[in-house]
């Protein structure tokens, strides 16, 4: 399988890797320049010409890729003649290959919870950047809608829709570990049963960030039912944004609204811990 294979598997998989590309070639190499590879964590896909120049760039490779916080891009020159010092097999072409190493880290996952006016919006406005983006809603008619259509075309963005009609808290064990959540549902027996479920979700695929939307009256009240349900306020208070948004923005626009809270959504999924694998994760 080729190169492209490995950075579909790798994002599929939502594991960390690096891209391998021989960027420059002197003399004799096994491979010219443009040859790629990708490296992870546990395989590698297409070739920059085997024996101690691979080796080297794997073994490297999986170091930058592991690194914490989110590594640079860095290049590596290997030399192939018989005086050079050789730690995996001997080659001898006589030449000398300089490799790029370009980090893959994990894309950040995002789901929004209720797709009415400002999922939307926020929908439309986190669509153009890099992400897993899943859209959950109870509601069918709003998922195969027309403005929903309109807002992730031709997103960069990889975008789920997901139907839950009966429990969208459900939703949750289809998500990966460390997604960050968006609760904005049209119920707010909905937005309670979200909160309370990702509350509970065991450790090793506990969200990156739960956020819920609404007035402090609306906060105090879930504060209270949350407490009731058995969550300590210690938890509630520090595992829950409420109400969601970078702040600043008065005014109530959905497109406003949703500009503030993709804000800090973008905030939050830039801070190099929320990259980490679902792996890492557990």
């Amino acid at each position: 399988m080729g190169w492209i294979d490995g950075v579909t598997s790798l994002r599929r998989d939502r594991l960390p890797g690096a891209l391998v590309t021989v960027v420059q070639a002197r003399g004799h190499a096994p491979r010219d320049a443009g040859a790629k590879m990708v490296v992870g964590p546990d395989r590698t896909w297409g070739s920059i010409g085997g024996g101690n120049v691979e080796e080297i760039a794997i073994r490297r490779a999986r170091e930058v890729s592991g690194a914490d916080p989110s590594p640079e891009p860095e290049t590596l020159t290997v030399a192939l003649s018989d005086r050079a010092e050789y730690q995996h097999g001997v080659q001898c072409c006589g030449g000398e290959v300089t490799l790029l190493i370009e980090p893959l880290a994990v894309v950040p996952a995002v789901a929004i919870f209720g797709a009415g006016h400002v999922g939307l919006e926020l929908a439309r406005i986190l669509g153009r950047f890099d992400l897993d983006l899943h859209l959950v809603d109870s509601r069918a008619e709003v998922l195969g809608s027309h403005d929903l259509a309109a807002a992730v075309a031709g997103a960069v963005a990889h975008v789920e829709t997901r139907h839950f009609p009966v429990l969208p808290e459900a939703a949750l064990a289809e998500l990966p570990a460390g997604t960050h959540l968006l609760v904005m549902t049209h119920d707010h027996a909905e937005d309670l049963a979200i909160c309370d479920a990702a509350l509970r979700v065991p450790a090793h695929r506990r969200p990156a960030s739960i956020g819920l939307i609404g007035s402090a009256a609306k906060w105090s009240r879930f504060r209270g039912q949350l407490r009731a349900a058995g969550h300590e306020d210690a938890e509630v208070e520090g595992r829950i944004r409420c109400p969601i948004g970078a702040g600043g923005v008065r005014s109530k626009e959905p497109a406003a609204i949703a500009v503030d809270v993709a804000a800090e959504v973008l905030a939050l999924v830039e801070r190099p811990a929320d990259r980490r694998s679902a792996a890492e994760l557990g």
